[in-house]
């Protein structure tokens, strides 16, 4: 069993995900801004990412690492406000190159948006965006704010690890 979990966060709730996964599965975890953050050493990735301006922050990256990454069992986690939907899947995909979309499971888990992290430009483009959200729910959260990092939501990204781990270790 050989694998190793890579991220790319912006505000932290990418890096808590990530760290959790660590700490239950024991895998390392690296920022994907480390110089050591070598995905060729390993035979299967946990790759995080959170989601800003509707793209994966992990995607330019994972371009760049096109080459170490096929051929590698791969879960992709994505933090964001938006939930698992078909909208999210658009972005995902929009985000990745589809030979790496084909070899990829991927976790929708749901982030959270601290206004007080935010610059004075975001913070307007989203309260802009707010005004013409259909959902009102969502615009509220736009506005305000929301926090629904949850580490029990980490359970299928567990459970998929340890079926790569079984498979690894019967071959």
């Amino acid at each position: 069993m050989n694998g190793a979990i890579f991220y790319s966060g912006t505000y932290g709730s990418t890096e808590q995900y990530a760290n959790w996964v660590g700490e239950a599965t024991g895998l390392p975890v690296f920022d994907i801004k480390d110089a050591s953050a070598n995905p060729s050493k390993y035979e299967f990735l946990i790759l995080g990412s959170s989601i800003l301006y509707f793209r994966l922050t992990i995607g330019k990256w994972a371009r760049t690492n096109l080459g170490k990454l096929n051929g590698r069992s791969k879960i992709l986690f994505s933090v964001s406000g938006a939930g698992a939907s078909a909208k999210l899947n658009r972005w995902v995909a929009a985000s990745l190159p589809i030979e790496l979309l084909t070899q990829i499971e991927h976790v929708a888990l749901r982030g959270r948006l601290d206004h007080s992290k935010l610059s004075w430009w975001l913070r307007q483009v989203l309260w802009v965006g707010s005004l013409f959200n259909p959902d009102p729910q969502a615009s509220k959260e736009e506005r305000e704010g929301f926090d629904y990092v949850d580490k029990a939501s980490i359970e299928p990204i567990i459970k998929m690890i340890q079926q790569y781990q079984a498979t690894l270790a019967t071959t």
